[in-house]
């Protein structure tokens, strides 16, 4: 297992990469696998870490402006409750299972940024963020995936709100991580009550995330949102690659 030190600095880099995108908790489960942490362990480890993390980040986004709260709370409305489930579920999912269907979600989504085909008209994407029962039913499927995998669902949240909804990069981020402070809070409470998380490892991975999501936070402000957006896409599916790969020689090796 990774020294204290290395999973310090593996969650400093998660929390720069959940300020400057709103998605960093899905990186978290991988990185933590990598450092040697086991699978139901790193699943779960980043939770307690995300609660502050998200918080922090997203008051930061919310000073300068960049939530959009209608859609925040429509969001929860459905993604709260199916977080509950989706975590529950996990208990009969298991540890290796879960970090593969991690991988292949970060390379779905990352090649659905990069190549997002015709882009959502303008009215059009403004009619579904009016539309209550659409962002909803949308974000069911989200905390389901962010209970069921242990993060606070960006990976998924953000996505969705730039290419179904058309916010810009940093609104995505913001109403992301927003969203994410809620839907941690129900999935750290089920897993803890499952016995689930192993808190030193917790407590060690929240030194380094939750100041890297500050930091990230306000990073992210001074980059374009194009070039964010292209960003995030690539680094979801290198990572994703890279990941699956290291995961497919430990399952036949």
């Amino acid at each position: 297992m990774a020294t204290n030190v290395w999973i310090i600095i593996g969650g400093l880099g998660v929390g720069l990469l959940y300020g400057v995108f709103g998605v960093g908790s899905a990186f978290a489960t991988p990185v933590l696998s990598l450092l040697g942490v086991p699978g139901m362990a790193a699943v779960v480890g980043p939770l307690p870490a995300l609660l502050p993390g998200s918080a922090a980040g997203a008051w930061s986004y919310s000073r300068r402006g960049t939530v959009d709260w209608s859609v925040a709370r429509a969001a929860l409305i459905g993604a709260f409750p199916a977080a509950i489930v989706g975590a529950v579920v996990s208990r009969w999912v298991g540890g290796p299972v879960l970090l593969v269907l991690s991988g292949l979600v970060l390379l779905v989504v990352g090649v659905r940024i990069v190549r997002p085909g015709r882009a959502v008209a303008v009215e059009v994407a403004a009619a579904r963020r009016a539309s209550t029962s659409f962002v909803v039913l949308a974000a069911t499927g989200v905390g389901f995936a962010a209970g069921l995998l242990a993060n606070g669902g960006g990976f998924l949240l953000v996505p969705l709100f730039l290419l179904a909804l058309g916010l810009d990069m940093n609104e995505a981020a913001g109403t992301s991580l927003v969203v994410a402070v809620a839907l941690t809070l129900p999935t750290l409470v089920t897993h803890t009550a499952l016995g689930d998380i192993d808190w030193l490892i917790a407590g060690v991975f929240a030194i380094g995330l939750v100041p890297g999501a500050v930091v990230g936070s306000r990073l992210a402000h001074r980059i374009p949102t194009d070039r964010l957006r292209n960003a995030f896409g690539f680094l979801l599916v290198g990572f994703a690659v890279w990941f699956l790969a290291r995961q497919a020689l430990a399952l036949t090796g």
